[in-house]
């Protein structure tokens, strides 16, 4: 990858995880609502050397910062909704993706009538299961046979475990021995993560997030699944200050991950382990890189379409 498409895809970077974060959260929040809305199907081709799973990426990001609010990645592209009347032609000619030579992008749209938007958003959210273990359902669904169920109430799709990311560190947890051990979820998003770690016999569990939604919905979920260690926080890594853990979890992006990895290490006991996911295989290796330099050695990690969820451990 070029130096221009490197700062292009880093700049866009966390904007993108962002809005990875919130496909069909708008389907809940507009229930009810009158507003009819236009769906934009995106078909995207890759010209040059970047994946269409970048390209994807890198259109929500753009998309969610003219006003685009919901998205929902298909085997072509994506699909993308904006209330009608938020809508204008003007719009889509800020977003430069469509313009550069490395994609070739071409979409169509049309107008959504009004629906029960909440109807519409309990159908696209299924049930999931890792591992034939861990469970993650919302409280409409019937409760499966795993030896982990998580209800959650989520609103969002980052953090139910339908985004590789969050897929692949209950993968990490299921194989981890948590037993009393200290535990810090970076970044928690839904809870989903700190609600298993405490399933598994963690305690006691910090879960902290910047955003205040994702805070409260972490309260609401940590209570919705009786758990009675875990205590959510509302800031970022500045409230690590003094706290130490046998475990961290931190699935949020590349490069907050690499801000804040001084930070993590400086919290973790001797032999203390590491989680980190949020960010692309061709990361890996800076990640890892970073790591070493504050003596953390790599384990293993898993990849689910080219995302990857990295597992180091603390040698002192």
């Amino acid at each position: 990858m070029d130096t221009k498409w490197k700062q292009f895809w880093f700049d866009t970077k966390i904007a993108s995880i962002f809005f990875h974060s919130i496909r069909m959260t708008t389907f809940n929040r507009r229930k009810m609502t009158n507003n009819n809305y236009l769906e934009f199907d995106f078909e995207i081709m890759v010209l040059g050397e970047l994946s269409q799973s970048i390209g994807g990426e890198l259109l929500i990001a753009e998309l969610g910062a003219v006003g685009f609010e919901s998205f929902l990645e298909t085997a072509t592209g994506v699909i993308a909704y904006i209330p009608e009347v938020d809508y204008h032609q003007s719009l889509l000619e800020e977003v430069s993706l469509l313009t550069l030579p490395t994609f070739k992008i071409t979409y169509t749209s049309k107008v959504i009538e009004q629906v029960n938007w909440n109807e519409e958003w309990e159908k696209n959210f299924n049930p999931i299961i890792v591992a034939d273990q861990c469970s993650v359902r919302a409280p409409f669904h019937e409760q499966p046979d795993t030896k982990y169920d998580i209800v959650i109430e989520p609103k969002m799709s980052f953090g139910t475990g339908h985004h590789e990311t969050t897929h692949m560190m209950i993968q990490h947890l299921l194989q981890q021995d948590f037993q009393d051990k200290k535990v810090l979820d970076m970044g928690c998003g839904t809870g989903v993560l700190a609600i298993l770690a405490e399933m598994r016999g963690a305690k006691p569990i910090d879960a902290i997030d910047i955003d205040n939604w994702c805070y409260l919905n972490t309260q609401e979920n940590v209570e919705r699944n009786a758990t009675k260690h875990i205590t959510a926080y509302e800031g970022d890594a500045n409230l690590l200050m003094g706290r130490q853990y046998d475990v961290i979890i931190a699935n949020i992006n590349r490069n907050i991950l690499l801000d804040d990895m001084p930070i993590y290490a400086s919290c973790l006991n001797k032999n203390g382990e590491l989680f980190l996911s949020g960010f692309y295989k061709e990361d890996l290796e800076i990640i890892t890189e970073a790591c070493r330099q504050l003596g953390l050695q790599f384990v293993s990690n898993f990849e689910r379409n080219n995302w990857i969820a990295a597992h180091y451990k603390f040698l002192k």
